[in-house]
């Protein structure tokens, strides 16, 4: 029986075994009997295989302990099933061998003979069987599971034959073009772009030196086509109406559109020059924002954003795998110049307001939330993170290729207040802890659950800041001192202070050295260029850097601005450049019992308060944080070395090791702190040190030490010690390991750059 051959042939097959017959006895076992759909067979559907679960048919008379596959050989499952299967299940198995043939036929695993042996097979399904056309006929049938494995098998043979004879294969070239010059009028869209996009990625799969011939035969004969395609589905013949349901034929071939972009995508570093098709989706990102912001389901918003963000990442992955990419291919950077004007562009007219962020899918689709979880007013923190690095390397992009500040000052300024905006109405702050309205700290709230996406952010404003720096710099050699005053105002008031970002960051890990380290260690982030970038101007800016230290202490970090100086005369005393980002950030602050000052009283970068509004914050500074709050569970599983053999305990190691169930969580600390540090005012007429108590159950230390407040009396540097505390404690672990050959790469260049940060912490100790 031939369901019976055909399983003995899965069986050989799987385990590499030689086969015995002739070639043109498996060519015609393994050919495909589509002259009678299978979704015509009324035997089809009394009898199907269990295991394709979903399938039409009931499943009462098949014995479900019978066909239940042994853990250690699949094929073993074979030999407990029924012996009456429908063409439908044949059809499936034959499906599943072509796959696996072509599969072990590419493996350097398998004997030369063997190998050779499925060649002649498929040369002759190929040539006598036609077996490409019968594959493209499958692509259209209502069985979605037919349709997925006839497209996947038809992949394979296509790659196949594009390997071994140099040659596209014609039914499947006539087949694409056909159906892609027909759009909209062609149902079978999203089978075809499903059909290049596995092309694409079995082709990626290949050896490195073969996959840029491979692609350029490939994608030449398409290329004008798919842009045609991408301008006719995103822009010509767009109507979101037609995405009105998750299910709809529309709405499946744009996803399978996105998925053939995201190939083509990953496809581009292959081709010294990439075609048109490779580029289209940065020369034309204005036609994806629209769609962004049109009203289609959220889940395709959702893939396209995902996309965007892959884009904007794309240089940054690749410059770390190949060096730099701009200086071999100029195209590239072309690119990301016109995907950040386009990106800027609609940031500038509100276009983040217009993005709804759903929270159900942070519940895989569902609206039901973790126990113990409150999914009101939540958002979805995946699409948010990527939303902001859009926007963020897009500004990074615009001011690289930037040759003065005027060039860019202005979209920077206009779209940094739009960003901020977006944060501050979709990050809500705890309800234990008073909402951070320091510009500087927004970056670590949004991004603390994504470790990667965090310093590729930090990496980003810390560039940000450089560039800035430089082009100041270089159009006056000297600056005045207010220039200096109004320079460090406007960089606190923008939100990308590097020593403001850095400090919020150790405050949000209780200055745990060991964190430092895993980001370090880990392949996955970019924390070493951003480390050793920002230890290289911490070394050059150190006194900005106490000075900010000192701020922390005072308390007036949140309320003030950290500068040491008011706002340059005739400048507005807003939070950032311009009277926008004032009302922006003063009208998104939550009205709560917590936050009910009105506008003009936004605790934002305001110039020193009067005695009547010192009082006012001294009350809205006495709320109390909770006792029982905890870090957030990513911290938790950052710091936890319980379960790891290869941790040292080191004889102080208690003494650093973080207590998750004793630190207070966010900015709960921070409260205390900013409490002791405001609890005594300008003009109280006995300045002295205030003693307050550390939050219940926290560890004494100097973390929690008193502050004063008074200008006559010298701060204590709380936050200096605690923050180059944890740098020292840093450069130790590093070097211990560095001594056991047990750090992964030379850290000699960053010990150096810490050992500087303890020499000028020493000498600061000294005076």
């Amino acid at each position: 029986m031939k369901i019976t051959l055909l399983q003995q042939v899965y069986k050989d097959v799987l385990a590499g075994v030689p086969l015995a017959r002739e070639s043109l006895h498996y060519s015609s076992l393994i050919n495909l009997g589509v002259e009678q759909p299978p979704e015509g067979d009324e035997s089809c559907h009394q009898k199907p295989l269990p295991s394709t679960a979903g399938g039409v048919g009931s499943h009462q008379d098949t014995d479900m302990s019978d066909v239940v596959p042994a853990t250690d050989d699949l094929s073993s499952s074979f030999a407990n099933m029924s012996s009456s299967f429908c063409p439908r299940e044949v059809m499936l198995l034959q499906l599943t061998l072509i796959r696996m043939m072509v599969t072990k036929a590419e493996s350097q695993e398998i004997e030369l003979h063997v190998r050779q042996k499925y060649c002649e097979i498929f040369v002759l399904l190929l040539k006598e069987a036609k077996i490409d056309s019968k594959l493209i006929h499958l692509l259209g049938c209502d069985d979605q599971l037919l349709s997925h494995m006839a497209s996947q098998s038809l992949a394979s043979l296509v790659y196949f034959q594009l390997k071994e004879e140099d040659a596209l294969n014609v039914p499947w070239l006539s087949f694409t073009l056909h159906t892609l010059l027909g759009f909209p009028g062609n149902a079978r869209v999203a089978d075809c772009l499903g059909t290049l996009a596995a092309i694409l990625k079995e082709t990626l799969k290949d050896a490195p030196v073969a996959r840029a011939g491979l692609l350029k035969k490939l994608l030449a004969p398409l290329d004008a086509v798919l842009e045609g395609f991408y301008n006719a589905i995103l822009l010509h013949h767009f109507d979101s109406h037609r995405y009105a349901s998750p299910y709809s034929d529309a709405t499946n071939n744009l996803i399978s559109f996105i998925d053939l972009l995201e190939a083509l995508l990953a496809s581009r570093i292959e081709l010294e020059l990439p075609l048109r098709c490779q580029r289209i989706l940065f020369l034309k990102a204005s036609y994806v924002l629209s769609v962004i912001s049109s009203s289609i389901p959220y889940v395709i918003k959702k893939k396209f954003i995902l996309l965007l963000k892959k884009c904007v990442l794309y240089k940054s992955r690749e410059d770390a795998r190949s060096g730099s990419l701009v200086l071999g291919n100029p195209s590239l950077c072309e690119d990301m110049l016109a995907l950040s004007n386009a990106v800027l562009q609609v940031v500038n007219l509100t276009w983040l307001n217009q993005i709804p962020l759903s929270g159900k899918s942070n519940y895989f689709g569902s609206s039901e939330a973790a126990p113990g979880h409150d999914s009101q007013g939540s958002s979805d923190q995946t699409v948010l993170r990527a939303l902001s690095l859009v926007v963020l390397k897009a500004l990074e992009f615009k001011i690289h290729n930037s040759a003065t500040e005027a060039e860019i000052k202005g979209d920077f300024e206009s779209s940094m207040s739009q960003l901020l905006m977006f944060w501050r109405s979709h990050v809500k702050p705890s309800p234990q802890s008073y909402p951070a309205v320091h510009h500087c700290e927004w970056l670590s709230l949004v991004f603390m659950e994504q470790d990667d996406d965090m310093w590729e952010a930090a990496k980003v404003l810390l560039l940000i800041y450089l560039k800035f720096h430089r082009l100041r710099y270089d159009a006056a050699d000297n600056l005045s001192q207010k220039e200096e005053e109004s320079w460090k105002f406007l960089v606190h008031a923008g939100g990308y202070n590097p020593h403001c970002i850095f400090l919020f960051f150790l405050e949000k890990i209780a200055f745990d050295s060991t964190v430092l380290l895993d980001f370090l260690i880990s392949s996955e982030t970019c924390f070493l260029e951003y480390l050793v970038r920002y230890l290289k101007l911490l070394g050059k800016e150190w006194h900005h850097f106490v000075d900010v230290c000192n701020h922390f202490d005072t308390g007036h970090g949140t309320f003030h601005p950290l500068c040491s100086v008011k706002p340059p005369h005739g400048e507005k005393q807003s939070c950032l450049p311009g009277e926008s980002l004032q009302n922006a950030v003063c009208e998104a602050e939550p009205r709560t019992g917590m936050s009910s000052a009105p506008p003009h009283d936004c605790p934002v970068f305001t110039a020193p308060q009067g005695d009547g509004e010192a009082a006012q914050w001294s009350r809205r500074d006495s709320l109390t944080a909770t006792d029982s709050a905890a870090l957030p569970g990513s911290l938790q599983s950052l710091v936890n070395y319980d379960s790891s053999e290869d941790s040292e305990v080191e004889s102080d190691g208690k003494e650093r090791l973080v207590n998750t169930k004793q630190l207070p969580s966010n900015n709960e600390g921070e409260v205390s702190r900013r409490e002791t540090g405001c609890s005594c005012r300008d003009d109280d007429p006995n300045p002295r040190t205030s003693e307050v108590s550390p939050p219940k159950g926290a560890r004494t230390s100097s973390r929690w030490a008193c502050v004063a407040c008074s200008d006559t009396t010298a701060p204590l540097r709380v936050m200096l010690s605690q923050s180059t505390k944890c740098l020292e404690e840093l450069q130790e672990a590093i070097s211990r390991l560095q001594k056991r050959n047990l750090f992964p790469y030379n850290p000699s260049a960053l010990l150096k750059l810490l050992s500087h940060v303890e020499k000028m912490s020493k000498s600061m100790n000294l005076q």
